[in-house]
């Protein structure tokens, strides 16, 4: 019997905030639980967030989208240099937070990050995907890989439509005739001045605003239910994330 399905915006390291999401949406074992990425970078327990969410793959039906920040954090695992872009994002946070970790362990991550996602559909044609797409054939047509993890046209796109304008019409975006939702992260919703998963015609965006002040947010899918953790920020009262 299939269960539901729970999706879960941009973490960045927020560990504790996690834990008490879990807690708060009670997911049971047959249900699919889909992270949509930005996993890293910002509070203090990147590295110790990505052994939980290893350990929830095996506890759940877990599928890991890679955003960003994933992709850095990857280059740099594989024995990259870190880009000075990914350091004032957050990455120094990554890399302080990896100190006490063995080179066996990085492996083991880096096998992890690998095997991330750039999107998923669903049986229901429910597409999941960091960031967005730009082909007006969907995300399989994208000529551009990092698109996936940095696009944010097709929600500005979504958001700011007229929802007045017919699926049918020559007016509606080609981009979103071809699935039943999408849900993205990596814009977080504080920028519209909004604490909760926002939505924008048949697109949803779950990224609260983790990194920052806000909370980290699940929704189920099935449903529309929102559960939330307290503000990212009171799990770490010395740190600043990424403000």
């Amino acid at each position: 019997m299939s269960g539901n399905t729970f999706v879960i915006g941009d973490i960045h390291g927020g560990l504790k905030a996690l834990q008490q999401l879990m807690d708060r949406m009670q997911p049971k074992e047959n249900d699919v639980l889909v992270f949509l990425g930005d996993y890293v970078d910002g509070w203090s327990e990147a590295a110790m967030l990505i052994d939980y969410l290893m350990y929830l793959d095996t506890a759940y039906r877990c599928i890991f989208i890679k955003g960003n920040h994933d992709a850095w954090c990857e280059e740099w695992l594989r024995g990259m240099q870190p880009d000075d872009k990914w350091l004032f994002s957050g990455g120094q946070a990554t890399i302080n937070s990896y100190q006490s970790f063995s080179a066996k362990q990085k492996r083991t991550h880096l096998m992890f990050f690998n095997r991330m996602r750039n999107y998923h559909i669903d049986e229901r044609n429910r597409l999941f995907i960091h960031a967005g797409y730009t082909s007006i054939h969907g995300p399989a047509q994208e000529h551009h890989e990092s698109n996936y993890w940095w696009d944010r046209t097709l929600w500005e796109m979504a958001v700011a439509m007229d929802k007045t304008i017919p699926k049918d019409s020559m007016l509606f975006p080609k981009r979103l005739r071809h699935f039943h939702e999408i849900y993205v992260g990596h814009t977080p919703t504080l920028n519209y001045n909004e604490m909760m998963p926002m939505q924008g015609y048949n697109v949803w965006n779950v990224d609260t605003g983790a990194a920052y002040y806000g909370k980290l947010s699940g929704m189920n899918v099935d449903t529309k239910e929102v559960f939330q953790s307290e503000p990212v920020q009171s799990f770490y009262p010395n740190e600043k994330g990424r403000n």
